[in-house]
Order: structure tokens, then sequence, then C-alpha cells
């Protein structure tokens, strides 16, 4: 696996992103597609505010959080900033307050509970959620996300949840450095959303790729990669610290 240093300066931040930047852009190029048809989330989670205000200083808008608590504390730290946040990790129903009062995106909706957690809040706060459908397209029991075959009963019932706006669709895929497995788990989601588009041509959105495979992603149709490490340098502590090994 790749180590990231971690930037201490904006312009170390800048230096970062702009590699990002032009390698989403490669990629965007070698499938033929546009690289403005594809959104870079920086992905913030354990980075402390101090560091985060230079990655803003530097050009990041919007910021992505696994945890629902870290994202409205984080929120909060930086109000004075013009930040977006998007919620990309597992969400317990009794955490849905959170999301729903600092997130304007949320990217691993996989059950109806918090579905109705998530409408029930923002009901109350009279706002409405950007919302991405996880799908689990490795088929690794450990990890959350609807499998494949479930998706099509679980966009019938989001309608009734009028306050969710769903966009599209998000995976992790299997991590792995055998190339072909990981470029199966997205073109699984792209076959997903494909099949859902006559019904629901608004579902456009593919979020998909990491740091390590973000490049692969873009080049099998991703419209947004979550990218972490590589902008705000290496954690101290493996993924599996960040996201759950059980349910």
């Amino acid at each position: 696996m790749s180590s990231y240093p971690p930037p201490q300066t904006v312009e170390e931040f800048e230096t970062n992103i702009a590699e990002v930047l032009r390698r989403i852009d490669a990629a965007a190029v070698r499938a033929g597609r546009s690289p403005s048809d594809v959104r870079l989330l920086p992905v913030s989670k354990t980075v402390p505010q101090e560091r985060l205000r230079l990655a803003v200083a530097a050009g990041c808008r919007e910021l992505g959080e696994n945890k629902p608590q870290e994202a409205k504390r984080k929120s909060a730290e930086m109000a004075d900033l013009d930040v977006s946040w998007s919620v990309i990790g597992h969400l317990q129903t009794n955490k849905a307050k959170d999301v729903a009062a600092v997130a304007a995106e949320f990217q691993a909706l996989d059950s109806l509970r918090v579905a109705e957690a998530l409408d029930r809040r923002l009901q109350a706060l009279g706002r409405g959620l950007d919302v991405y459908v996880q799908v689990n397209t490795s088929a690794e029991e450990q990890k959350y996300g609807l499998p494949p075959a479930e998706v099509p009963a679980f966009l019938e019932a989001l309608p009734t949840f009028t306050s969710l706006r769903v966009r599209g669709f998000m995976t992790l895929a299997e991590f792995s450095s055998d190339e072909a497995r990981v470029r199966e788990c997205f073109r699984v989601l792209r076959g997903v959303r494909d099949r859902s588009l006559d019904k629901w041509p608004e579902f456009t959105e593919l979020s998909m790729g990491m740091s390590g495979d973000y490049e692969l992603a873009v080049e099998e149709g991703s419209t947004c990669v979550r990218v972490g490490q590589a902008i705000f340098g290496s954690r101290a502590l493996p993924d599996s610290h960040y996201w759950p090994a059980e349910r």
C-alpha cells in the first residue's frame, strides 16, 4: 500500500490536490470521458481541524467523514468556513439526528430503518438531503450495503421518504491488489445503476474509488471519488479501524 507523507502547509495540500486531480483527469481521458464529470470528495476522517483549515485554504470546499459525530463536531469547529459536509460511513439510527443537522449529503443509505430515521429528523428541520444507496458489490459478509439483487425493491420504497433526494449509488471495492477483482466491483455498481435508469433516470451518480483505486474507478464510470490519504497523508491506523469489521 502506498505511503503518503502528511502535508503540513497550504502549499503541500495544493500539491497533493493537484496531483489527485491530474490522475483523475488522465483516467477520465483514458476512458473517453470528460474529466469534469468526476467530483473529488476529500475524506477528512481523523484529521484535526487545524490541518483541515489548511486544506480548505488550499481549495477544499467539500469534506467527507465516516462518523456522524465527527462530522458534527468539525462542522461546529469550522462554522466560520464555507465547507459542505458529506457523511460516507455506516449510520446507526440513533445518529440520524447528527446527519440531518449538518450533512449536505449521505452516501451510505442501506436500510429502510435508516431512511425512516433520517426522513423524520429532516422533516422536523424542514430540509432535504442528497443520498446515495450503498451496495455491497464484493459480497463480503463484513461489509455494509445492500446485495445488488435487493436494490430494485429498496428503490421502490424510497419515495415514501420525501426529504431524501436519491442521487445514485455508492460502493467500497474489495481491498485487493488484483485489479480485475477491484474493477469487477465497480462494474457491478455501474450495472446496478444502469438497470435502474429506465424507472429512475435521475439516479445517475456513482460514488466509487478511494486513494488506492480511484483511477480504476474513474475508468469504470465513477462520478465521485472519495480520496483521503492521498490528500491528507497516511493514517496512523489501518482502514479496518474506521470501517466496521463486524455488523
